[in-house]
């Protein structure tokens, strides 16, 4: 039944009405034309519709048949104009512009993106205008997009929750420090853009409740090649190195890039955590310095068989070492609020973790009407390895020793396995744009916790706190998604995606196997007005899932400290969400944004305490039924001809609903967010950027947060002819934009927590490159991303 299912999917029933499609390349003497302005007007002049060209030069445009004028324009080139009849797909083939003579012979035309562009379905942040982002990694240029925010090493969407990481359009299947780790293996150099997808098509994975956040690399286009070396310096308390080298090259049918780097240096780590027992607070705080070591490198080789059929190879790979040296110190209080006595934990922790990503792909044109059929082939494999020796003594509070508390040493490894099959489809037809395709993945992972007791000296094996768990997911899916544009005015997008999954975890310490089988459905629809050239309304409705990472199934209790222990939860369930957005769009640069999410069977960590024994019990459990909403508001002006400013206001609310699985009572706020973006150009070679963000205190479910700003301040300097940038970038100038006051309430106990690893700090980032200069930003996709997320 299941089969019948998943292939029927294929073979809905879809509207129609008799539209036609044509199209054509723009080109100039020796390249194509990006972003030139298409024009299509009746023969009265009226403007029909219009569409600007990609980077390949080529333009697709839907309408009725009839009779038009076409106009095609660029800075610097001599319009080109022609009365045509449309009765019938055409395809214009090559579309010469000419140069105008005069002052713009020895001039170079470049065409200028905005820093934040907005469509349909996702916002687009230009990293290569983003003087914030220079010099940085994938971390840094997904923190720089308005919207985004990043704490305690979680990355989410404002107004959407807990957002999943493409790369090229493939996702990546790790979470907490793995991600982090692994978006700082990517220099910012190599990224053109990062999009914010809230609400993903259904060609998309349905995983995560918080939309997509898919990072764009580059690539070399027609007949360029381009090599670009970047040197940064970063200090905060301490600081580090980084050296990048980044190599395309695309010539005739082979396009080919190589890109290597490296990290080298420490960075601060800093946490509190304040709980409040009734017989008195016990305060903890932790200093440490982590190292930022790292080696990592690319390669993708595309190669045309003919004009219809290209296949390819990609990979990427990375070592990190962020080994860490920490102090933890806790403060134990009595009920009259006076120190009782310390504990003071060392802690050296050696680190590593490699990622491997494999990818073979084919794209073939199946005949000149635009059926594209795409296979993707993917393997992917994460190892991470810590060692963990630490020391917990007890002191008076004049610091007389009066034991040594706990020592031990903890070995973990983590492997884990992704293969899968890819295959998309473009189906044009007359009376719609047609996509289908399917997907199969596998997932295997294993985790070892192996706990050895040092506090005599020797290394005792202690098999109460050493463990094994195996975990292996396989999801089938299939989708299909059509795109109708009804005139000039109206289009609609309908797309159903469905997923087959099959889940089993083993733990062989509790000789407990736990398994999960579902089938679900996830729609998507998105709908377009444009009433005139000035006023323009969006709506999309979405359905997602969010499943737990592999830890966070591990039943296994993991002992941090002798008082406080994590275990995760085998029959933890996937949460869903609903998300409805609506926005209307004045001339282009006003958008007013509405949104509702509905959250069920929403999952997360609980921090609970013993107010008896003490004891802190950190655990996972579905728990909530939220309801989110906001409206806000996004303004784009250029000021003057070297002031661009684009700023955003939301204000937020929530509805949070408990469950008995936790003994606490929701609270819910209001949210005041914030941003303002601005570019200052003085002259063609200087740039200073400016750009603020403030979010209000906020209470939201069981969590509550503290207010958050950040102002940073950075100025790009282009040197020889652009070939040598100079950046200096001053992050969080005032030390406000860390997470405080994090607060939850539970069994009566209150619990308050911050991070602040000192995110103020001085960026010096110098940029040599050569070549010819032209630059794409087309690259392959991965095919296996929802998979390589949830591997923390």
């Amino acid at each position: 039944m299941k089969t019948i299912i998943l292939y029927a999917l294929l073979l809905l029933p879809l509207w129609a009405q008799s539209q036609v499609q044509f199209k054509g390349n723009v080109k100039s003497s020796s390249e194509p034309i990006v972003w030139a302005n298409v024009i299509l007007s009746n023969p009265e002049g009226k403007v029909i519709t219009g569409t600007l060209t990609k980077d390949d030069g080529s333009f697709e445009i839907k309408i009725a048949k009839g009779s038009y004028i076409l106009k095609i324009s660029y800075l610097g080139y001599t319009e080109w104009a022609k009365n045509i009849l449309i009765e019938k797909d055409i395809n214009l083939g090559s579309i010469l512009l000419v140069q105008k003579d005069g002052d713009l012979q020895e001039v170079k035309i470049v065409g200028k993106k905005k820093l934040i562009e907005y469509k349909t379905d996702r916002l687009v942040f230009n990293v290569a205008n983003s003087i914030s982002a220079a010099g940085g990694n994938g971390l840094n240029a997904i923190g720089a997009a308005p919207g985004v925010m990043i704490q305690n090493n979680a990355i989410s969407i404002l107004g959407k929750g807990s957002s999943r990481v493409m790369v090229d359009g493939r996702l990546i299947e790790l979470t907490g420090d793995d991600l982090i780790n692994y978006l700082g293996s990517i220099a910012a150099s190599d990224i053109a853009s990062v999009e914010v997808i809230t609400n993903p098509p259904a060609k998309y994975e349905a995983g995560g409740d918080g939309g997509l956040i898919n990072i764009i690399l580059k690539k070399g286009t027609l007949d360029s090649w381009k090599n670009s070396t970047t040197l940064v310096y970063d200090l905060n308390t301490y600081s580090f190195f980084t050296l990048r080298d980044n190599f395309l090259y695309n010539k005739n049918k082979v396009k080919f890039s190589l890109n290597a780097g490296g990290k080298l240096g420490n960075q601060r780590t800093g946490e509190s955590l304040n709980t409040y027992y009734p017989n008195g607070p016990w305060e903890l705080a932790l200093a440490g310095k982590q190292k930022q070591n790292n080696l990592s490198g690319g390669l993708s080789f595309d190669y045309d068989i003919s004009n219809r059929t290209a296949i390819g190879i990609q990979y990427t790979g990375n070592q990190n070492n962020p080994d860490t040296k920490d102090l933890t110190t806790i403060k134990i209080r009595n009920s009259a609020n006076q120190v009782d006595s310390l504990l003071i934990n060392n802690g050296n922790n050696k680190l590593s973790n490699t990622s491997q990503t494999y990818n073979a792909h084919m794209v073939t044109q199946l005949d000149t009407s635009g059926k594209k059929l795409s296979v993707d082939l993917d393997y992917f494999t994460y190892n991470s390895r810590i060692d963990n020796n630490f020391i917990t003594k007890t002191f008076l509070p004049d610091m007389d020793f009066l034991n040594t508390n706990q020592a031990a040493r903890n070995l973990s490894a983590q492997d884990i396995k992704n293969s899968s099959v890819k295959i998309d489809m473009e189906h044009p037809l007359k009376f719609m744009n047609l996509s289908y395709g399917t997907k199969l993945s596998f997932i295997q992972s294993k985790a070892d916790i192996t706990y050895y007791n040092t506090i005599t000296g020797d290394a005792v094996l202690d098999p109460n706190k050493s463990n094994r768990f195996e975990y292996k997911e396989n999801n089938q899916a299939v989708y299909v998604n059509g795109i109708k544009n009804f005139n000039s005015k109206f289009s609609l997008q309908l797309g159903l995606r469905l997923e087959n999954i099959q889940t089993s975890g083993y733990s062989s310490t509790l000789a407990q196997e736990t398994r999960n089988n579902y089938l679900k459905l996830f729609p998507t629809v998105y709908l377009s007005y444009k009433s005139n050239e000035n006023n323009s309304f969006l709506f999309n409705y979405g359905r997602r899932i969010n499943r737990p990472v592999f830890r966070d199934l591990n039943p296994f209790r993991s002992y941090l400290n002798s008082k406080s222990y994590s275990e995760g939860n085998p029959f933890l369930q996937p949460s869903y969400n609903d998300n409805f957005d609506l926005t209307y769009v004045y001339k282009g640069n006003l958008r007013t944004n509405l949104f509702f999410n509905l959250t069920t069977d929403g999952f997360g960590v609980i921090f609970n305490s013993d107010p008896k024994t003490n004891i802190q019990i950190i655990s996972r459990q579905n728990y909530y039924k939220e309801y989110y909403y906001g409206i806000g508001e996004s303004y784009t002006l250029n000021i003057s001809s070297w002031w661009q400013s684009q700023n955003q206001g939301y204000l937020l609310g929530s509805k949070t609903i408990f469950n008995s699985a936790v003994n606490a009572t929701p609270k819910n706020s209001k949210q005041l967010y914030v941003t303002s973006n601005n570019t200052f150009s003085l002259g063609t070679a200087t740039k200073i950027q400016v750009d603020y963000f403030y979010t209000s205190a906020v209470k939201r479910g069981l969590y509550e947060v503290g207010q958050l700003s950040g102002l940073n301040v950075g100025i790009k300097q282009s040197m020889l002819k652009n070939k040598l940038q100079l950046s200096l970038l001053v992050n969080d100038v005032f030390n406000t934009a860390y997470l405080k006051g994090y607060t939850s309430v539970v069994n009566g106990i209150k619990q308050v927590y911050g991070q602040n690893d000192k995110n103020r700090s001085f960026r010096l980032a110098l940029t040599y490159s050569f070549g010819n200069d032209k630059i794409n930003v087309k690259q392959r996709n991965f095919g296996n991303e929802e998979e390589r997320k949830r591997t923390d």
